[in-house]
C-alpha cells in the first residue's frame, strides 16, 4: 500500500520538496531555509509524486540536466558549474535561471552544482512556496519572468492544506498525525505540514507548515510566470504560450492537460513538447484520397485539440508533414518532400519563424521582428490539398512528425543525444486506394 500521506497529498494535488535531505535523507538543519530543501525528503512519504516528477522536465531544467537548454547556455552565458557568470551581450545575472533554476536565482548564484536544490532545477518548493502570482509585466514596463513573477511564500502552499480547524474545535486532546492517517490499513504517519517536526522510518523531517493558496495552485497563475512569454532583447516575444492560451478564450487551467487525475493522483509528471504520449493526443490528423481522373485528389486534416499553438514553447520547436504514395510493390511513387518538408513543401512545415531587419531568418537571440508562423493555432482546423497522380498509386499514407529543433540547429548540434534530435512520430494513418 502507498504511503498514507502521500495519498492524501496527491489527492489534494500536491507536489511538495520537503526537506534539505540529501543522499542519506537525514534533516540535519532545521533551520534550513525553506528554498533549499530537496526534493529527496518529499520521496519520503510522496513516492510516486517524486517518481512522476523524477521523469519530467521540471526535474530535467537546468543547463546541467537538459543537454538542449545546456547547449544555448553554454553559449549565451557560460559554465553552469562556475560562480559569477552573467549573460555575455548584457552582462547582467542570467534571467533564464528564474525559470530553470530557480532556488539557485533566489540566492543569486550561478554555480547550479553547489546545492541539490540548485541542480533539482524546478524541484517541489520551487512550485509549491508561490503564494501569488504578480503577472509579468513589472510596474516599470520590464519584464519580470520566473520567481520574479510571484509573492514567494516561506511556508509551502497547496491546492487545500489541510482544512482541520473545526476537528480541532471539536477533538479531545492532541493529534499528532494531523488527520493524515488510514484507519483501515492499522498505519499512521506523521504529519510535518501542521506546523511540528516529524519522524519518518527513521528520517527526521523539519516542521513544514502549509498553507491553502487554491487560486494560485489549481489555476494557470501557477505555470504563467515561466510559460506565458519570453522575450528577447529586442522585445522579440520567444515564447508566447500564455498569449495563446488567452486567445483561445479557454478557461480550462493548464493542470487539466498537464497534471491530469487519475485514481485519486494528481500526476506530476508534467508532460509537454518531450513526452510521446502528449504529442501523440495532441492533433487529430487524418488523410482522405479520392480518385478524380488521373489524379487522386487528397485531404490532410489536421485540428489541435490544445488551447494553444502547437507546437508550442521554445521557438525552435516545429511540426512537419510527411505524405507518401505506393504501389503494389510497396514502392514510393509519389511523395510531398524527400526529406524535411522546409523546402519542398513549406505548407507542410508548422514553425515560429523569427526574422531579422530584411525579414531574412534569424536566431532567437538577434531576431528584431517575428517571421512567417505556420503553426496550428489554438483549436484550429485545417485543410491542406494536394493532386498525387494516380497511376500505380494502391496506398497513401500521412504522418505528421514533431522536432524539438530546427533542421538548422539539428545540423549544428551534433552533440545533442539523437532522442533529443530525431523527429518523433505524432500521427499516421494510410488509405487504400480502389481502383475503378
Amino acid at each position: 500500500m502507498q504511503r498514507i500521506l502521500a495519498r492524501l497529498s496527491i489527492t489534494f494535488g500536491l507536489a511538495l520538496g520537503l526537506g534539505g535531505i540529501a543522499g542519506s535523507a537525514v534533516a540535519e538543519d532545521t533551520s534550513e531555509p525553506i528554498h533549499l530543501i530537496s526534493a529527496e525528503v518529499c520521496q519520503t512519504c510522496h513516492e510516486e509524486i517524486y517518481r512522476q516528477w523524477k521523469g519530467s522536465m521540471h526535474a530535467q531544467s537546468t543547463a546541467l540536466s537538459d543537454p538542449i537548454h545546456g547547449t544555448f547556455y553554454e553559449m549565451e552565458v557560460g559554465d553552469p558549474k562556475a560562480e559569477g557568470q552573467v549573460h555575455k551581450k548584457s552582462g547582467t545575472f542570467p534571467v533564464c535561471l528564474q525559470c530553470h533554476a530557480p532556488n539557485a536565482a533566489h540566492d543569486k548564484t550561478t554555480k547550479l552544482d553547489a546545492h541539490v536544490a540548485y541542480s533539482e532545477g524546478v524541484n517541489c518548493v520551487a512550485c509549491h512556496t508561490l503564494q501569488s502570482y504578480k503577472g509579468i509585466q513589472g510596474e516599470d514596463g520590464k519584464m519580470r519572468l520566473g520567481l520574479k513573477a510571484y509573492e514567494v511564500s516561506d511556508k509551502l502552499q497547496g491546492p487545500a492544506a489541510f482544512p482541520r480547524g473545526v476537528q480541532q474545535l471539536t477533538a479531545a486532546g492532541d493529534d499528532l498525525f494531523g488527520g493524515a492517517v488510514d484507519d483501515a490499513a492499522g498505519s499512521q504517519k506523521p504529519n510535518p505540514h501542521l506546523g511540528e517536526p516529524v519522524e519518518m522510518d527513521g528520517i527526521e523531517i523539519p516542521a513544514l507548515t502549509m498553507e491553502a493558496s487554491p487560486f494560485l495552485m489549481k489555476t494557470s497563475d501557477a505555470c504563467m510566470g515561466c510559460h506565458d512569454q519570453r522575450n528577447n532583447p529586442q522585445d522579440v516575444p520567444l515564447c508566447a504560450t500564455g498569449n495563446e492560451f488567452i486567445a483561445s478564450g479557454s478557461k480550462v487551467a493548464c493542470q487539466s492537460c498537464h497534471m491530469p487525475v487519475s485514481n485519486g493522483l494528481v500526476d506530476h509528471s508534467m508532460g509537454g513538447g518531450h513526452d510521446h504520449g502528449m504529442l501523440k493526443r495532441a492533433v487529430v490528423f487524418d488523410v482522405r484520397s479520392q480518385l478524380d481522373g488521373d489524379v487522386l485528389k487528397t485531404t490532410v486534416m489536421m485540428q489541435n485539440s490544445q488551447p494553444h499553438s502547437i507546437p508550442t514553447g521554445a521557438p525552435f520547436r516545429n511540426m512537419y508533414l510527411k505524405l507518401t504514395a505506393y504501389n503494389d510493390q510497396g514502392e514510393v511513387v509519389w511523395q510531398n518532400a524527400e526529406g524535411h518538408p522546409s523546402k519542398d513543401d513549406p505548407k507542410g512545415y508548422f514553425f515560429y519563424g523569427l526574422a531579422d531587419d530584411k525579414g531574412m531568418p534569424a536566431p532567437p537571440p538577434t531576431a528584431t521582428q517575428l517571421g512567417d508562423d505556420t503553426r496550428l493555432k489554438p483549436h484550429e482546423m485545417r485543410e491542406i490539398l494536394y493532386d498525387i497522380p494516380a497511376e500505380g498509386v494502391v496506398l497513401v499514407r500521412g504522418e505528421l512528425y514533431y522536432n524539438l529543433l530546427w533542421p538548422s540547429l539539428v545540423e549544428k548540434f551534433t552533440q545533442l543525444p539523437s532522442e533529443l534530435t530525431a523527429p518523433v512520430l505524432m500521427a499516421a494513418v494510410e488509405q487504400n486506394i480502389v481502383a475503378p
